[in-house]
């Protein structure tokens, strides 16, 4: 068998609507959010194997993701961040890092801005 290695598996650019932030017409009238996901793992039997059962179930971490935004609402894009890496490394074993970019379209501030993103990364070696 060859040395095994991380893979990288991303989803780029999945938008929700959803309704956090601080300002209560946020919380009220929600807004447009997007999320890029990173997620690495050992990838090398589903590999061999061309075996989509061995491998990484984006469509299941695309499922987290909306679990978190569509779920609680938080006050900051920090929490969601947070939250998803929480339940990414929860429900798949088999990863061991990831990486999450939470981004708020249409900010309600007095300023001109595409959007406020957070990113944060998460390893399995942390959660030891």
């Amino acid at each position: 068998m060859k040395k095994a290695s991380l893979m990288k598996l991303s989803i780029v650019g999945a938008q929700f609507y959803a309704y956090h932030g601080v300002k209560s017409e946020e919380q009220q009238l929600g807004g447009k959010y997007e999320v890029d996901l990173e997620m690495y793992y050992d990838a090398t039997h589903s590999i061999i194997n061309d075996d989509v059962n061995m491998a990484l179930n984006y469509e299941e971490a695309f499922f987290c993701i909306e679990e978190v935004i569509a779920g609680e609402n938080y006050n900051l894009i920090e929490t969601l961040a947070r939250e998803i890496l929480n339940l990414l490394m929860e429900k798949f074993p088999e990863l061991q890092k990831a990486k999450v970019r939470v981004r708020k379209m249409g900010v309600p501030i007095r300023r001109i801005v595409k959007f406020i993103e957070a990113e944060q990364t998460l390893s399995r070696k942390q959660l030891e």
